[in-house]
């Protein structure tokens, strides 16, 4: 599974010209299964993604893909992480 932080960059100021596609970024990867949570890194820093399922290779290019990145509204950083013991809530993450 991963984290993906997504913390404004550069570009900040071009948020709103691209929120729209951004959005929709989101809900492909919402409906593809890929992202489990999306939510925003307190206070105004960006947005935050739990994501799973794709190889490292393949979400570092859907997340290539993200408008926000593509125009430097947003630098990402993912960390991947390996899960070793969960609440049972979140089992299905345990492998």
């Amino acid at each position: 599974m991963y984290v993906v932080l997504l913390r404004f960059s550069a570009n900040k100021a071009q948020a709103s010209e691209h929120m729209a596609a951004h959005q929709d970024w989101i809900r492909r990867g919402m409906d593809d299964g890929a992202f489990l949570l999306v939510g925003s890194i307190r206070p105004g820093q960006g947005g935050a993604i739990l994501a799973t399922g794709p190889t490292p290779d393949e979400l570092q290019a859907r997340v290539a893909e993200d408008p926000f990145v593509a125009h430097n509204v947003v630098t990402a950083e993912v960390i991947e992480i390996d899960p070793n013991l969960t609440d049972p809530r979140l089992s299905f993450l345990a492998n």
